[in-house]
């Protein structure tokens, strides 16, 4: 497995919660969810949600990446199995969004998680990117969706909203065990 593998779902969430807040564990039961689905698991690689979701996975048998960047000294989360460093903050967004072969889950953020979700949107949107799925996880984006619907209604129709990590295997079908 490796960062071009097409079972990789890229997870863009939030770098505060803290282990036992419920953002924190919604990520982990979000990283177990996808590695009992057969996915890989990427994200930023630090802490949070990010972590979160990585934990979940490592825990449930699943593999882990962490896109990382130069411009935080921070070292990547101990859950993440391979690190990819980036040079600047785009380039770890762009590297995200192509190693999320296999679509991508969206949990509450900040302007970060923002910059990912919008990214990704847009480069499915333009067709500079093979359509995929983008699951923002909760109520919390679809403010966001709905203003965006309101200027550009088909873009609308490029991301969903789950309520939960139960709704996960709508849009992430189970892969083949080794695939």
């Amino acid at each position: 497995m490796d960062a071009s593998d097409s079972s990789v779902v890229a997870v863009f969430g939030a770098n505060d919660p803290a282990p036992g807040e419920a953002a924190y564990e919604m990520a982990r039961r979000v990283g177990a969810a996808l590695a009992g689905l057969g996915y890989a698991v990427a994200n930023g690689g630090y802490g949070g949600t990010m972590e979160a979701s990585a934990r979940g996975a490592k825990e449930a048998g699943g593999h882990t990446i962490g896109v990382t960047c130069r411009v935080w000294r921070a070292e990547p989360n101990p859950w993440i199995d391979r690190a990819v460093v980036t040079a600047s903050l785009m380039q770890r967004v762009r590297t995200l969004i192509d190693v999320g072969r296999a679509g991508y889950v969206v949990l509450p953020g900040a302007t970060g998680t923002l910059v990912e979700l919008a990214t990704a949107w847009e480069m499915i949107g333009k067709g500079m990117l093979d359509r995929r799925p983008i699951v923002c996880l909760g109520e919390f984006w679809r403010p966001v969706i709905r203003l965006m619907g309101a200027a550009r209604p088909r873009s609308a129709a490029l991301v969903a909203v789950a309520d939960g990590v139960e709704d996960l295997p709508r849009y992430f079908l189970p892969r083949p065990s080794g695939g």
